[in-house]
């Protein structure tokens, strides 16, 4: 009879622990795969990540907002000549060179205007280097599993008390890191759409930065997209710290400590991506 009793608690304990590893492991893995996600994500450019919605932002740039952007260059230009022709007693000290002054400065104007996306493009073509060269140094070290290795062994001198309790407390922290994964989903797939955001708006803050007095829109607008480029870099940075993190952790000797270690860094890592877009500005100076 009493073999019996022990075959059943031997079976219950042996669900448990098949159910318990089954949580960890699936929970881990999802973190694991959006995280390393992050890296393909952010190393892109916006042509490379959608193609179709970069085609989309352009052609509305083009099509709508370089229009509108013509207009104020133009009108910012023939302040700009008015202003320098007036300024020397109201045209008794005229300059000729201010004329070849403006001709010039009208020529970069136009030029940085007609090649918008070619500027806007190249602030992101160096920042994917920057992310992509991070990249290749964290390597494969992310790896919330190797927390994990003697969690069977573990498991197999606890009581069945024991067992269901960390049952309940790995079922709650699974819909913990579901939560999270899906916080790294959104920061990293908004940061693009805030992208293309700024992008389809490029051509008006660019034709501001020919004269004094409104060029600081465009200088705002590069430090922004500066800012936002270089985000990428800042996302991999807290990539690697929470790669370390999770490494210091992984020889504990007490499975709750192990498990609720690397929940506590999954949730830093969460709030670290929220906080990298305000950090970036604030390194940029953009507003």
């Amino acid at each position: 009879m009493f073999g019996l009793f022990d075959s059943i608690a031997n079976w219950f304990r042996g669900l448990l622990i098949d159910g318990i590893m089954s949580n960890f492991t699936g929970m881990f893995n999802e973190v694991n795969t959006k995280v390393g996600e992050i890296a393909a994500q952010v190393g892109q450019t916006p042509q490379g990540w959608n193609s179709s919605v970069f085609s989309l932002i352009r052609t509305i740039s083009e099509t709508v907002v370089i229009p509108i952007a013509g207009m104020i260059l133009t009108f910012i230009l023939c302040y700009e000549l008015i202003t320098m022709i007036i300024e020397k007693n109201n045209m008794a000290e005229f300059d000729v060179f201010t004329i070849y002054k403006w001709i010039f400065k009208t020529f970069c104007a136009v030029y940085i205007l007609t090649h918008t996306f070619d500027i806007v493009m190249g602030v992101f073509s160096l920042a994917q280097h920057v992310v992509n060269g991070s990249a290749g140094i964290i390597g494969n070290s992310l790896n919330m599993n190797l927390a994990l290795t003697d969690l069977a062994d573990q498991m197999a001198a606890m009581g069945t008390g024991e067992l269901l309790g960390l049952y309940m407390e790995s079922a709650v922290l699974s819909l913990a890191m579901k939560a999270i994964s899906l916080c790294i989903f959104i920061i990293i797939y908004g940061r693009m759409i805030e992208i293309y955001l700024v992008c389809s708006i490029a051509p008006i803050p660019f034709s501001t930065m020919a004269n004094r007095e409104w060029g600081h829109i465009g200088n705002g607008y590069l430090k922004s997209l500066f800012a936002l480029a270089f985000q990428g870099f800042l996302i991999m940075v807290c990539i690697a710290i929470y790669a370390i993190l999770l490494q210091s952790i992984t020889s504990s000797g007490n499975i709750h400590t192990a498990i609720w270690g690397c929940a506590g860094y999954s949730i830093l890592l969460c709030f670290t991506l929220f906080k990298s877009s305000s950090v970036s500005r604030s390194i940029f100076g953009a507003h």
